[in-house]
C-alpha cells in the first residue's frame, strides 16, 4: 500500500474484489470502481467536494420512505432511469416501448371493474375513456392481461403527496377481457413539477433546470408468458415534451386524446356529456 500511485490504488482496490463468488456482482462491482475511481481522477476531486457528495446523498436517504422515494427522483434526474431502461427493456420490434416507472408508483393498487373510474373524487372534471386490446407482436389478443394505472391529480400531484385526496385516487388496475379488451375511465392527465423540496430541488436550482414532467397516464401491463410492460401516455398538446425532467420521453409513447361530444358515444360508454377518447392499444413481448 506504500508509495502506490493513483493507478496502482485503483488496480489493489479490483484485486481485493476480484473473489466475489456472485460472477453478476463480481462484474458489477469492479465495473463501478472503475468509474468511480476514472471519475475521481478526472475531475480531481477534493475533500471538502467528496464531503459535499456524500452529505448530499445521506440528505436524499433520509427523506425518502414509503410514500417518498428522493432516491429513484434523483436517478430519473440524472438519466440514470432512462438509460437502464434502454439497455434492458428487451422490448420486440412492434411492441409498446417502456419507460421509467418514477417516484411514485404504489404496489397493490385496487381492482376496477370495467369502465370504473380510478377518480375518487368529486368535481367537473371531463373523463377521459382509454380504450383498446392488449395483443401480442403478431397481433394476437393477450387474455386476462392486467392493465394498471396511476397518475396526478388536476392539480398536478399525485395522492401520496396530496393528503386531500383519496387514498388511491387515481390509481388501480384492470383485467382485460378473453379478447384482450380493455376500457379505462380517469381524467386527462396534467403537466406536474416534480418535488423540489429535498435534494432534487437543490440540484435542480444549482443547475438551473426547470422541474417539470409532461402531461402522462403510467401503465404496468403484464400477462403470463409476457415481458412485464412498464410504460406511459403522453399528452401530445403539452408543452414539456422536448424538456421532460426525467429524459422519459418516447415519439412512440406520445397520444392525441381527442374530445368526443358524441351523445352516441356517451351512451355507449355510461359516461354523461362530452369526454376525451384515447384509442390505444397495448403491445406485449413475449418471454422466450
Amino acid at each position: 500500500m506504500r508509495n502506490m500511485t493513483e493507478a496502482q490504488l485503483t488496480e489493489v482496490v479490483l484485486e481485493r474484489y476480484s473473489n466475489t463468488p456472485d460472477a453478476r456482482l463480481r462484474t458489477v462491482l469492479q465495473s463501478l470502481i472503475r468509474h468511480l475511481h476514472a471519475f475521481v481522477r478526472d475531475v480531481r476531486l477534493t475533500e471538502s467536494e467528496w464531503i459535499a457528495g456524500i452529505e448530499f446523498l445521506t440528505r436524499t436517504g433520509q427523506i425518502s420512505d414509503n410514500k417518498r422515494q428522493e432516491m429513484i427522483l434523483l436517478s430519473d434526474n440524472l438519466g440514470i432511469s432512462a438509460l437502464v431502461n434502454m439497455v434492458s427493456a428487451g422490448v420486440a420490434e412492434g411492441a409498446t416501448e417502456s419507460t421509467v416507472i418514477g417516484p411514485f408508483y404504489v404496489p397493490d393498487s385496487p381492482e376496477r371493474q370495467w369502465g370504473e373510474s380510478v377518480l375518487l373524487r368529486d368535481g367537473e372534471d371531463i373523463p377521459l375513456l382509454i380504450h383498446g386490446r392488449v395483443l401480442d407482436c403478431d397481433g394476437k389478443p393477450v387474455p386476462e392481461a392486467m392493465i394498471e394505472i396511476w397518475q396526478t391529480d388536476s392539480n398536478g400531484m399525485y395522492d401520496i403527496q396530496d393528503r386531500s385526496q383519496p387514498e388511491d385516487n387515481l390509481r388501480g388496475w384492470y383485467r382485460a377481457k378473453p379478447d384482450g379488451a380493455f376500457l379505462l375511465k380517469t381524467i386527462r392527465p396534467t403537466s406536474y413539477p416534480i418535488p423540489t423540496d429535498g435534494p432534487v430541488g437543490v440540484l435542480l436550482r444549482a443547475t438551473e433546470r426547470h422541474p417539470y414532467r409532461p402531461a402522462h397516464v403510467h401503465a404496468i401491463v403484464s400477462a403470463p408468458g409476457f415481458r412485464k410492460l412498464t410504460t406511459h401516455l403522453f399528452d401530445a398538446e403539452d408543452t414539456y415534451l422536448d424538456s421532460d425532467v426525467v429524459f422519459a420521453v418516447k415519439s412512440s409513447l406520445i397520444r392525441e386524446f381527442k374530445r368526443n361530444d358524441s351523445p352516441e358515444a356517451a351512451e355507449k360508454f355510461g359516461v354523461h356529456g362530452p369526454f376525451w377518447e384515447l384509442a390505444n392499444d397495448f403491445v406485449l413481448t413475449r418471454i422466450g
